[in-house]
């Protein structure tokens, strides 16, 4: 028999009214009240009566923003598809889904969407940030003073008030791939390490994982200062090609990011493919091709689709459901390739 608001109210000691307002989200109620009666709701395992939220939404829709940024990379285009997914879906019941891309990162741009989706009645924003303290306040503010919720994906705000945070543990991708690496580059090799963006908590995650973890198990190899290619392939074949020509043996490159074709062209076109050990991230069409070929040899894959996906449906359930995020970090699967299981 299904759980009605009236069970949930004599358990709580509260007026039906009260469970009605905290579980749709409807405010003037004690955060400490809500709080306890959602808790008391998931326990007796209430399900809302989604027929006659629908028929509520008609009267108060939800809209949710969507920010996407280096749009332009391969593995974007992977998470905005999760994106355009859950946008299907949610409009089956009703709700709106805005996106907006910003090509390589832009915490400015990221700011004046927010506002721009703030202004066009969004109650809830998904977001791929960068690491800049205004677009933190930003954030803050939304979720303190205009009651928008916030979650961040694919890359985090470290300290800002977001709900929570769907993507990899990128630090621990970082370590996954310098224990791939320890195993296979020479006693007494060079490693490069080619970063994305400085200002991508991924992206710096996966870099200081990468370093820690490496010096730990392989203290024999010398790691290389530290290079940005900004996700473009053009820069990560320039960083590579002085890389060579400046350092013997070079054994090993790590790429946090994109930046994969510029760095197997030049490798290939001085015949060191297989030579220099390449290990990179995401599976993307041409990265596998690479990968067949022995120019790269091991990707480490997040789930870009659930990323986009989960992103929107957390916010959506949020809104429509009054369901809050199990957990405050929910971290995608660290998948490995090589040429044999791809």
């Amino acid at each position: 028999m299904a759980v009605t608001l009236q069970q949930i109210a004599d358990k709580a000691g509260v007026s039906r009214g009260t469970v009605d307002r905290a579980l749709n989200n409807r405010g003037r109620i004690n955060p400490e009240v809500e709080e306890r009666i959602k808790r008391i709701a998931k326990e007796m395992g209430y399900q809302p009566n989604r027929a006659g939220r629908a028929l509520a939404m008609s009267r108060h829709s939800i809209r949710i923003g969507v920010i996407l940024q280096s749009i332009d990379t391969p593995f974007m285009q992977q998470v905005k598809d999760g994106v355009e997914a859950a946008k299907e879906e949610v409009q089956r019941m009703g709700a709106e889904v805005e996106i907006k891309e910003i090509g390589g990162i832009d915490a400015s741009a990221a700011i004046a969407y927010m506002e721009e989706m703030r202004e066009s009645g969004c109650n809830a924003i998904a977001l791929v940030p960068s690491e800049d303290e205004f677009l933190k306040t930003t954030v803050d503010t939304f979720v303190q003073d205009y009651q928008i919720p916030v979650v961040t994906f694919n890359s985090d705000i470290a300290g800002s008030k977001r709900l929570c945070f769907i993507g990899q543990d990128t630090l621990q991708s970082g370590k996954a791939a310098a224990g791939l690496m320890s195993e296979i580059v020479c006693t007494h090799g060079k490693v490069l390490v080619i970063s994305g963006h400085p200002t991508n908590q991924g992206h710096k995650n996966r870099a200081k994982g990468f370093v820690e973890e490496l010096k730990a198990c392989r203290p024999d190899v010398e790691l290389l200062d530290m290079k940005y290619a900004y996700d473009d392939d053009w820069a990560a074949e320039k960083i590579v090609e002085e890389a060579l020509h400046n350092t013997e043996e070079l054994a090993g490159i790590y790429l946090t990011a994109s930046g994969v074709e510029g760095v197997c062209k030049v490798i290939e076109h001085y015949g060191m493919a297989g030579r220099v050990k390449v290990i990179s991230n995401d599976l993307t069409g041409k990265n596998e091709e690479y990968l067949k070929k022995r120019t790269i040899q091991f990707l480490l894959g997040q789930d870009p689709f659930a990323q986009g996906n989960n992103s929107v449906m957390i916010l959506f359930h949020k809104l429509f459901d009054g369901i809050e995020p199990d957990k405050e970090y929910n971290y995608t699967e660290i998948v490995i390739k090589n040429r044999y299981n791809i």
